[in-house]
């Protein structure tokens, strides 16, 4: 993807109405499909299990600070979830990574967002998989 169609993408996905857009490893996208639930992140983890036949399950994220959610797609995955995961809420181009690496397959951004933290900033973040931080402490 060229500096051009990175720029062409983000401009699109934030023009026009102030409609959310999501952040995939290849950049921006209009919002697309509804989740089958929404997981708010004081979810009790013992309740998971109850959703693992849902296509798309929506994790939130109430504050940049609050990891919870991060936890909440670690543990679905560890118990099997193979659908869709949706972190919505109050996620930055830096937290992409992380949230790639515990397994959520999309960020849902509001437009306002997507205007200050352009597509490429994100996609800086997509390497997720080319750096693993445990690797290196393992040496």
């Amino acid at each position: 993807m060229t500096t051009a169609d990175l720029t062409q993408a983000s401009t699109s996905a934030s023009t026009g109405a102030d409609a959310p857009v999501l952040v995939r490893d290849d950049g921006f996208h209009p919002l697309e499909g509804q989740p089958d639930v929404s997981l708010p992140s004081d979810t009790d983890p013992d309740t998971l299990s109850d959703h693992l036949g849902a296509a798309m399950i929506a994790v939130e994220f109430p504050a940049m600070t609050d990891g919870r959610g991060l936890t909440l797609a670690r543990l679905l995955r560890e118990l099997g979830y193979k659908g869709r995961i949706r972190a919505t809420g109050a996620l930055i181009a830096d937290q992409y990574a992380m949230a790639r690496r515990v397994g959520i397959d999309e960020v849902q951004i509001p437009a306002a967002l997507a205007r200050r933290q352009p597509a490429d900033q994100w996609l800086a973040r997509a390497d997720w998989r080319e750096w693993d931080h445990r690797s290196r402490l393992a040496g």
